[in-house]
Parts: C-alpha cells; sequence; structure tokens
C-alpha cells in the first residue's frame, strides 16, 4: 500500500484532482484475528504516513483523504462453516474516516449501540455523506444536478444535509 499512496501524493502534487486508491483483502467471513492484524499491519503505517506526507508538503488542508468501505461487520463471530470463525456484513454500523480538505480533525462523528451492532447517534445517511462529501469540495448539492430523461436530479436526493459537524 505505500507504493501506491506514494504515487497518489504524487498525482495530486501534479494537480490531478481526484485518485482512488484500491486495497481489497477485507473480507473477513474466517480466520479473522490472524487477517484483520494483517491487514491493518499493511495499512496503518501508509497511511499514516501519507497524512504526514501531506501536512509536510502545505497539501493536507487542500486535499481530502477518504478511507471507507461499502460496510461494516458484525459485532459477533460468525462461524459460517469455518473451523475458525470470521464476522459477517454489517450496513447498521460502519465507519469511514476523513482527514484534511476541510475536515475537522480529531472528530469521532456519531455511535454505535453499545455492542456495536447499529449506529443509534449521529446517523448519517448516505444521502448526507454525499452532501457533505460535495461541500467539501466545494460543490453546492443542491444545485449540482444531472438530467436524466429529461428531468433535473440531484446526486444527493431531496433529503441529503451537510454533515457540519465534520468541517472545520
Amino acid at each position: 500500500q505505500g507504493k501506491q499512496l506514494l504515487i497518489a501524493r504524487r498525482l495530486v502534487e501534479r494537480g490531478v484532482r481526484f485518485v482512488q486508491v484500491w486495497a481489497s483483502g477485507w473480507d473477513h467471513h474466517n480466520d479473522l484475528a490472524d487477517r484483520l492484524r494483517a491487514k491493518a499491519g499493511e495499512i496503518d503505517g501508509p497511511a499514516a504516513a501519507l497524512l504526514t506526507d501531506l501536512k509536510q508538503r502545505g497539501m493536507l488542508d487542500s486535499t481530502l483523504v477518504i478511507w471507507g468501505g461499502e460496510f461494516g461487520r458484525k459485532p459477533t463471530r460468525d462461524k459460517n462453516g469455518n473451523d475458525d470463525p470470521g464476522r459477517d456484513h454489517n450496513n447498521r454500523a460502519f465507519a469511514h474516516w476523513l482527514a484534511g480538505g476541510g475536515v475537522k480533525g480529531g472528530v469521532a462523528y456519531g455511535a454505535t449501540d453499545e455492542f456495536g451492532a447499529r449506529a443509534v447517534e449521529n446517523k448519517v445517511h448516505i444521502h448526507d455523506y454525499h452532501a457533505t462529501l460535495l461541500a467539501l469540495m466545494g460543490f453546492d448539492h443542491e444545485k449540482l444536478t444531472y438530467r436524466y430523461n429529461g428531468r433535473d436530479f440531484r446526486l444527493t436526493d431531496n433529503f441529503g444535509h451537510v454533515v457540519k459537524g465534520i468541517i472545520a
């Protein structure tokens, strides 16, 4: 991952406005303890180095870093026929982290129940998340539309609201 993140930083440094770095291998339905430890070990250092590198070069304030996936994991271990259990998908509680680009640092926004099974405080709907990311990139999500079948649609539907609690 370190090499990919270094290339990403170099692309941003040269004016590329959007860079996606793919980090696969997070689907831990079995052998959770060893696989998660190994995967986190591959990512933690390089991700921290990217943020440090961007900050040292004066680029972090103008670069939005988004890190996450499309779902979380249940708090319970599921055997799923495996001798060494893992955890199944959970769309009711998961986290992304954001840094730089107008994000308020050091903020944990929202909370789950005591088991980590579902979000219970400051839930962020996907439309809110999109509205917030668009705002951080300088777009007014209420004015940004696309035309489909002769009608203008908003990317955030009519329900999206900017999550102001994470904006610096």
